[in-house]
């Protein structure tokens, strides 16, 4: 039986937003965070405008920019919701696109291991939204450990595959402070990442 997943949404003609050159978005239903500001929490509903794919059917739809994937360098950047929980399915699709597609990942790291070992010969970048590298914080902002994503660095590490990570350092209000930014950055500079992507996250107040 060929597996299919939950897709909320693909988004089309992304110019270095996901990745290199032109990208379409693909995000996934379903993410192991209950983060307190999340983004995207179209992904946690139990209902809603989704459409079921397999990897053939998403392959046969986004292919129609496969001439702006080669001529940029673009590709396809896999979101969410958190797409390393079907680790199997991006992989099937790869097998469909070839190595003339990019294809990116965003993701938290938060899942098993096997998951990424799955997923790293078959990605070309990670961006990885790593919120913050203290414990507490982190449960106190997503209401998970982050054991699994320290785990999952330290994989990647082992692999040679820093270069290949974005790592995505928000600053949280209510949550963390600069000096905690900083340290985390310590933390991962540590382990060889040193690509990253300092923002604030912009809360509406009401």
């Amino acid at each position: 039986m060929k597996q299919r997943v939950k897709i909320i949404g693909i988004a089309r003609h992304r110019l270095s937003t996901d990745g290199d050159g032109v990208t379409t978005l693909v995000a996934f239903h379903g993410c192991p965070l209950r983060c307190q500001y999340c983004l995207n929490p179209q992904s946690l509903a139990d209902s809603g405008n989704f459409k079921e794919y397999t990897p053939q059917s998403l392959y046969d739809e986004v292919r129609i920019d496969e001439i702006y994937f080669i001529a940029t360098n673009g590709g396809v950047t896999f979101g969410g919701g958190e797409p390393c929980l079907h680790a199997d399915f991006i992989r099937e699709f790869s097998e469909l696109c070839g190595a003339s597609w990019q294809l990116n990942l965003e993701t938290s790291l938060n899942v098993p291991s096997v998951n990424i070992e799955t997923l790293l010969p078959v990605v070309n970048t990670l961006i990885i939204d790593i919120k913050d590298m203290n414990p507490a914080i982190y449960n106190s902002y997503t209401g998970q450990s982050n054991d699994l994503v320290l785990d999952n660095l330290r994989l990647i590490a082992d692999s040679g595959r820093q270069k290949d990570c974005i790592i995505r350092l928000p600053l949280i209000p209510d949550f963390n402070t600069e000096t905690d930014r900083t340290a985390s950055c310590s933390r991962l500079e540590a382990l060889g990442f040193n690509n990253f992507d300092l923002f604030t996250y912009q809360i509406r107040r009401h």
